[in-house]
């Protein structure tokens, strides 16, 4: 049995992991740590779990063999080095961290340290994307020129029942999150963009939106440039009540969508009927495993998420990229960034 602890509930989805580790065979959640006591004591009350008020002591448990952090993002840096510096295994809500150079000692640490590390990317194991990768594998619509994917929705609009929106006020906390929907929502059609492109572009150029008027962009677009004129363009939105998640990929033969607006793969290609029309794909492969069970796998059978944690650096990346280039209002070359 693998014992872990939650380690805060700051983030929404912190819920989603503590149902999967609960009806995980090989898993117990057995102790709780929050950055503000009284939440994380009534979440330990509501899992039956002690609740620590000092995190130093928590990881000094021995019987506790691996965390899932679900903290402010900003404070990802200092609760993953001391995790894994306590020895404990390590899932994690994305961002790994806002920066290139935080996301970097991280890794670092985890390999020192020998721990198993693993992000929720949880669209890189869904069905659609596998189907879609084996459609680029096939080289069904040439040379890829253009990527775009978004996913929006309207949790900055204001409601009846929910004045301020309905995602949680912290939020729109920059100190807290770093950003705002890009580097929540849109970190999901980020690092699909970078993975169906199939490698990092040379820069990066981001514009920000305040529809609501909070501290941080509720609306944003950014656009990935590559040398060879390929162009992605990754869009995420708090304020878009309707806007389906959509993937887009067309080439210098063909073209590739999904959820345009329903949730149907279709492709089109001069080597499928000589392109004469639109083909649907409907026997699209199974979901891999979510994320969190991966990493319990990793664990049990000492193996190393190696292209999950370079897709959460790659994601990183952009993500401080994105941020810098909004607030410079310029392109940011990623070799620019600190390492």
């Amino acid at each position: 049995m693998i014992r872990v602890a939650m380690i805060s509930f700051w983030h929404v989805h912190a819920q989603d992991y503590a149902t999967q580790a609960q009806k995980h065979p090989d898993v117990e959640i057995v102790a709780a740590w929050d950055e503000q006591p009284e939440r994380g004591r009534q979440w330990a009350e509501r899992l039956g779990v002690k609740f620590y008020e000092d995190l130093d002591e928590l990881l000094s448990q021995p019987d506790i063999d691996g965390v899932i952090i679900d903290t402010p993002t900003t404070m990802h840096r200092e609760v993953m080095l001391a995790a894994a510096r306590a020895g404990k295994h390590i899932f994690t809500e994305k961002v790994v961290a806002t920066t290139l150079h935080e996301c970097n000692e991280i890794i670092q640490e985890v390999a020192r340290a020998g721990v198993k590390l693993t992000v929720s990317l949880p669209r890189l194991y869904d069905g659609y994307t596998r189907a879609i990768l084996g459609l680029l594998e096939r080289n069904l619509i040439g040379e890829i020129t253009l990527v775009r994917t978004r996913l929006s929705h309207n949790g900055a609009i204001p409601t009846e029942q929910a004045p301020n929106g309905w995602l949680p006020a912290h939020f729109f906390s920059k100190e807290q999150c770093g950003g705002g929907a890009l580097i929540d929502l849109g970190c999901h059609p980020m690092y699909l963009a970078r993975l169906f492109m199939g490698r990092m572009p040379e820069s990066v150029s981001a514009h920000y939106g305040y529809v609501t008027g909070r501290e941080v962009e509720d609306n944003a677009v950014a656009t990935l440039h590559y040398p060879d004129g390929a162009i992605g363009v990754v869009e995420a939105g708090f304020v878009n009540r309707f806007s389906p998640f959509s993937i887009e990929i067309h080439g210098t033969e063909g073209s590739i969508l999904y959820g345009l607006p329903e949730r149907e793969l279709h492709v089109r290609s001069p080597k499928i009927e000589g392109g004469k029309h639109w083909e649907v794909i409907t026997n699209l492969p199974e979901d891999q495993p979510r994320p969190f069970a991966q990493w319990i796998t990793h664990i049990q059978e000492n193996t190393t998420a190696t292209e999950n944690i370079q897709m959460a650096l790659d994601l990183t990346t952009l993500m401080e990229a994105s941020n810098l280039s909004a607030q410079q209002k310029r392109p940011i070359v990623l070799d620019e960034l600190a390492r």
